[in-house]
């Protein structure tokens, strides 16, 4: 798969995402380590059910896949999603597949540049995101990015036979003020 470095970082790109990579996100959306902390694991994916996804889920503005720089491998994917122009909004998804590379800091940077990305480029004001209270990696990753938790639903996701509260955490355009794309024209 050729991927295209739209927003490049210190060790990652993100670039557009594409039905192309549907076996890869199929295997991944099939495992219950990815998936228990996705909200998917009470769902089936096919190869045909994530190339539809895939195709009927792909926003132009906001829908990219982790890309490392030195190997150019696929490690995950990023996205804003619900962006609504109006008000400024966007809900962020992120998911790090390839296992070997969880809890090294791909995260952290590939919402970072997408962040860097939704406020600069975009004009949106406020990105929001949804956690299970039991995802402390995530949490840890969020809070380290700048998100803020800013409410709590609680016992509304049931895993593996119990109920867990979902965290609301978002993140305002005047709280971020680093610059993360290193490929800007204009600085």
């Amino acid at each position: 798969m050729k991927y295209y470095k739209k927003l490049v970082g210190e060790r990652i790109y993100l670039s557009p995402r594409s039905t192309e990579d549907a076996e890869i996100f199929t295997e991944w959306l099939n495992d219950f380590e990815t998936t228990d902390y996705l909200g998917r694991s009470g769902c089936l994916t096919s190869l045909e059910g994530e190339k539809k996804y895939l195709e009927e889920n792909n926003n132009k503005e906001a829908s990219f896949v982790i890309v490392t720089l030195e190997k150019n491998q696929m490690i995950g994917t990023v996205s804003l999603e619900d962006i609504n122009s109006i008000n400024r909004t966007a809900i962020l998804g992120i998911f790090i597949g390839d296992k070997s590379f969880r809890s090294n800091g791909y995260g952290t940077e590939a919402i970072r540049l997408l962040l860097d990305y939704g406020f600069n480029y975009m004009n949106l004001n406020n990105i929001k995101l949804d956690v299970m209270e039991f995802n402390e990696r995530a949490i840890k990753c969020y809070k380290k990015c700048g998100f803020k938790e800013c409410g709590r639903r609680r016992k509304s996701y049931f895993l593996n036979g119990k109920y867990y509260d979902i965290v609301e955490m978002d993140i305002l355009a005047e709280e971020f003020k680093e610059s993360y794309i290193k490929n800007k024209n204009i600085k």
